[in-house]
């Protein structure tokens, strides 16, 4: 049997395709299943999947007029749904009562299972609090227009992040 596609090579791979209710048969060489399977790994991405898996309202019980909006990012959930993707990291805790029953679809948990760091060492946690806290200020400098010291605040960042990639 012929590839339905290109007509020239051996069909290898036969793929059963039911859009609206009909149902179709598709017999395709390798080179034309992989171009095909391509074509649907763009079409239906890991937001479709997402955005389709969010479709559990019945599951946890909200207001008709309540809107669930992010306060960081100003994303609501129906945007959420819509495209499957989050917009921060806010997002997870304004939207906690609907996105644990997703992961729990999805993982099977909505609990971390996996490895974790060990344990940091006291010198490590002042050497990260340092470095936040050179970052706040230098926020600080930028906000209040003090350039010179947000330079210098600048370069002592730059400076931490060099020794921390050795």
């Amino acid at each position: 049997m012929q590839c339905d596609i290109c007509g020239k090579r051996k069909a290898t791979v036969h793929l059963t395709e039911i859009v609206d209710e009909q149902m179709s048969e598709m017999h395709l060489c390798e080179q034309c299943a992989r171009q095909k399977s391509m074509k649907m790994e763009q079409q239906f991405g890991l937001a479709d999947l997402l955005s389709g898996l969010a479709d559990f309202s019945k599951h946890v019980k909200t207001d008709v007029k309540e809107v669930l909006k992010c306060e960081h990012c100003g994303m609501d959930y129906e945007d959420f749904r819509k495209f499957g993707r989050l917009g921060c990291s806010g997002c997870y805790e304004s939207f906690q009562a609907h996105l644990t029953t997703l992961l729990k679809k999805i993982h099977g948990s909505n609990h971390h299972l996996g490895k974790s760091p060990q344990k940091v060492p006291p010198a490590t946690k002042k050497k990260i609090k340092d470095f936040h806290n050179l970052k706040d200020q230098l926020e600080q400098a930028i906000q209040v227009e003090d350039f010179e010291k947000a330079a210098r605040l600048r370069d002592q960042i730059r400076e931490m992040e060099k020794k921390g990639k050795k």
